[in-house]
Formats: C-alpha cells, sequence, structure tokens
C-alpha cells in the first residue's frame, strides 16, 4: 500500500488501511499498472476473492474525490446491490455520499443528482437513462460487476444495450468489468476497447477431486 499512497487522495488511503487492507493482491497491482488511475477501460478477470471490488473502488472513489465525476456500480441482483450499498457506506460514507437506487422503474430519481457513488441493477440504470435523469451525464465511471452475465439468455441483452448507451452518453467515462468467469476475455476487452487484466491468484487454493462412497479422491 505504502507504493501507491502517494497516487491516490489521502481520505481513500485511510479508509482503505483501516480496513485492514496492508498489501494489495496481484490483480490490483496489475490494474494499477494497466492505468486503472489514469481513466483507462480495463476488463478484470480474476477468482472469486482475488480483491475485484476494491479496484473497482479505487477507480470510484477516487474519481468523485478528484472532482471527476460520479461513479455507478453495476450489480444484476438487488441483494448483492444492497450489500455493496452497506459496505460502502460503512467504509466511505463518512466523506462521499453513496446512494441505492434498485426500486421504482417508472422514477427518474432526480435526488441522486446529490450523490457520488451509485449503486443499482442494470434494470434500474437502464430505466433511469430512459427516462432522462440529467444526473447520468455527470457520471466519470461506470463499474459492471459481473459482466459475464452479457451472456445471460434473460438479462444479457438488456445489459449489452445498457452498456452501448452508456459509451454513447459518456465517451470520456472510464469502464471497468468485473468478472470470475469470461470464455473469451480478449474478445469482450476488444469490444469494451478495454486492457485485459488476468490473473489466477485466489486466496484459498482449490483442489480438484472425486467423491465416491465416503472417500474423496484428489487429483495429484
Amino acid at each position: 500500500m505504502d507504493k501507491v499512497k502517494d497516487k491516490i487522495p489521502q481520505k481513500l488511503y485511510d479508509a482503505i488501511t483501516t480496513a485492514g487492507v496492508s498489501e494489495l493482491r496481484p490483480a490490483q497491482v496489475k490494474s494499477l499498472a494497466s492505468g486503472l488511475l489514469e481513466s483507462r477501460n480495463l476488463l478484470v478477470c480474476t477468482p472469486t476473492a482475488s480483491g475485484k471490488t476494491l479496484i473497482a473502488e479505487l477507480a470510484a472513489v477516487s474519481s468523485i474525490l478528484n472532482k471527476k465525476g460520479k461513479a455507478v456500480y453495476v450489480v444484476p441482483l438487488k441483494a448483492l446491490a444492497s450489500e455493496k450499498y452497506n459496505d460502502f457506506k460503512k467504509r466511505y460514507g463518512s466523506f462521499i455520499r453513496v446512494a441505492l437506487s434498485v426500486g421504482d422503474f417508472d422514477a427518474s430519481d432526480h435526488y441522486l443528482s446529490d450523490y457520488d457513488l451509485i449503486i443499482c441493477t442494470a434494470e434500474k440504470l437502464d430505466s433511469l437513462i430512459r427516462h432522462h435523469a440529467p444526473w447520468v451525464r455527470m457520471i466519470a465511471v461506470v463499474i459492471i460487476d459481473e459482466i459475464h452475465l452479457l451472456n445471460d439468455a434473460g438479462r444479457g441483452p438488456t445489459l449489452e444495450i445498457l452498456i452501448t448507451i452508456l459509451r454513447k452518453l459518456l465517451p470520456k467515462a472510464q469502464f471497468i468489468g468485473l468478472s470470475a468467469t469470461i470464455g473469451n476475455p480478449e474478445e469482450l476487452a476488444k469490444w469494451l476497447d478495454a486492457g485485459l487484466v488476468v490473473d489466477s491468484w485466489r486466496p484459498v487454493k482449490l483442489h480438484q477431486g472425486v467423491y465416491r462412497n465416503g472417500v474423496i479422491s484428489f487429483k495429484k
């Protein structure tokens, strides 16, 4: 963390270290080296619990504190949106305004213009755009969590259209896609015009095995 102390706002650094982060994980180091804090689009493909959320936080909160604009964190489920809202509110609520928007699809939620970091579902953000919410043009960072859902038969089309519209509305915004599983990361990174960050490090090593008759035989 000492190596990035001068690259991120002091309030962000203090919040992260107070939360117990003392050392950056490999994917986070790679993302910083790939232009995370220089507004470069990134597609981050790393295992679960490898630190993808902090990558998004570094970009979003830095942008807000540096007065570049708002940040939106797009998730697939309302439950996940609530979880992220509670986490971000606890960590950053003392110095940025964090909002959760997952409800009425027939409203433009004008009150969100007063907030810095907005957590929402793809369907909600799509609705806000269609209702011409004026604050959307103030977005500087767009984070798409679980971006592999582009391939989902149900949510995929909405997410693809949402990203396409946002890229046209916000040509200068930074887009960050997060996923643990993407079969064609190079192709998706090209579509996003993004740098690709791939890493296999995980906090807990996985072992592959077969369970039969009460016995697990692990692959050597």
